[in-house]
């Protein structure tokens, strides 16, 4: 099987996936999460012509009677009306949730002269298993004096990071004139649509003393690279750790990632459950917890996290079950389970290690996109070796239902060290989910009746 072949199928599955809306539709992932928790995805394919987002908030530090910070909504657009009595409920509980988000570092502050912008995202999984991202800009408003930090956060159901951030651009360079000078941006921003991969949209947008500006969106061309930058993780991790942590997410174990910064953890995180496309991450998943949900780590389940550094006392303190934790200020290992050298085939993870070091040495030459490409073109041509043939091993019914035959499917791989990781891999639950889908989505294989 060719690695095109192999990505064919998936994004054909895929796309069958969406619903009329283009958001990928969670049929096959229950919501293990309650509202206002990160969703269990981690990647998901949208349709063009979508709205960009659905709410522009702003989240502020306001006093409270006895002296410490809460983060509280202080601007929304747009404001919803006529909504039914369900929607409205959806809504309160997706405002309630959000500036928990935006300052996950809980009361942790005081007014401020200087602050450095800094850029991460949230995914909020509704009860229905559907999946909000939030975009956020954190930023210190002009002005002189001390004063409080404050978040840009866009809603949207779009999963494209570098786009966003593009746009979290223009709302900082405008909020530095004014609040009044953004609204306009935004809604011209609402009423264009989203534009399908590779293309770009146009917004035209009024700032005082500048005059018009034309400002180009363009999403890339591969849709399931969108939201991610490998980049970020090949900086801060060798190519061996994250071979170690990506064998860890294959057994979809428990793993949490340290970081300062939101926005390392952010993006650390979507480029590690990146990794894994085509298959998705099916557990719970908080780029950024906040302070008060520290007590994540003590679930029995497999989880993928983010915790901020100043936390690590407490997060060893908890009474956790064995887990993967990632130090990304160091670049190392805190805790392992001891095992995660033996747990992808030899062969195959030499290849892989052989490829990331490639890159390493000639990553001066490459763009963003670039690496993105080789990244990920590593990691699916080891899912290509190792599972590439499940398709052949789908047998269909005359009603047009396929049934996976799993015994055939391991016995079929030659390499003994191969097939022993297989055998664990098959039970894990992001294979069980994309079994699902290629069980109902029957695609013409040679072989097959």
């Amino acid at each position: 099987a060719s690695i095109g072949d192999f990505l064919r199928r998936s994004l054909r599955r895929a796309g069958r996936r969406e619903g009329k809306d283009g958001a990928s539709a969670a049929e096959n992932t229950p919501p293990r999460v309650p509202q206002g928790k990160m969703g269990e995805q981690s990647s998901a394919f949208y349709s063009a012509g979508q709205f960009f987002f659905e709410y522009l908030v702003v989240v502020s530090l306001k006093k409270m009677p006895d002296g410490h910070y809460e983060p509280k909504i202080t601007y929304q657009f747009p404001k919803r009306e006529n909504l039914l009595k369900g929607q409205k409920e959806e809504e309160e509980r997706l405002l309630q949730a959000i500036p928990l988000f935006c300052f996950p570092d809980g009361n942790n502050w005081a007014p401020i002269t200087e602050f450095t912008s800094e850029t991460f995202s949230f995914v909020l999984t509704n009860v229905d298993g559907s999946r909000k991202i939030g975009y956020c800009r954190r930023l210190l408003p002009s002005g002189r004096g001390v004063r409080l930090p404050e978040v840009f956060c866009i809603i949207s159901c779009l999963g494209c990071f570098g786009l966003f951030s593009k746009i979290l651009d223009e709302v900082e360079k405008r909020r530095q004139i004014s609040m009044a000078v953004i609204y306009p941006f935004m809604q011209g921003l609402r009423e264009s649509p989203f534009p399908a991969p590779g293309k770009t949209v146009t917004i035209k947008s009024f700032i005082p003393e500048s005059g018009t500006e034309l400002i180009e969106l363009t999403r890339p061309v591969d849709a399931h690279l969108e939201h991610v930058e490998f980049q970020a993780l090949l900086q801060r991790l060798s190519p061996q750790l994250i071979l170690h942590i990506f064998a860890s997410a294959m057994l979809e174990r428990r793993l949490i990632f340290l970081a300062k910064e939101l926005s390392v953890l952010s993006q650390c995180i979507h480029a590690v459950a990146a990794l894994l496309y085509p298959f998705t991450w099916a557990h719970t998943y908080i780029p950024v917890v906040p302070e008060c949900l520290l007590d994540t780590v003590c679930c029995p389940t497999p989880f993928m996290v983010g915790i901020q550094m100043r936390h690590l006392e407490r997060v060893l303190e908890q009474p956790m079950e064995e887990a993967l934790i990632v130090d990304l200020c160091e670049g190392k290992i805190i805790r392992a389970v001891g095992d995660e050298e033996e747990i992808l085939p030899r062969k195959l993870q030499s290849e892989m290690l052989m490829s990331l070091n490639r890159h390493n040495n000639n990553n001066n030459v490459h763009t963003l996109e670039q690496v993105n490409a080789l990244v990920s073109e590593a990691f699916v041509h080891f899912f290509v070796r190792l599972v590439g043939h499940y398709g052949s091993h789908i047998k269909w019914g005359r009603s047009g239902s396929g049934s996976f035959q799993e015994r055939a499917f391991c016995k079929a791989i030659t390499s003994k060290s191969c097939r022993r990781f297989l055998k664990k891999f098959v039970k894990t639950n992001m294979f069980s989910l994309f079994i699902e889908e290629a069980e109902k989505s029957r695609i013409p294989q040679e072989g097959n009746g």
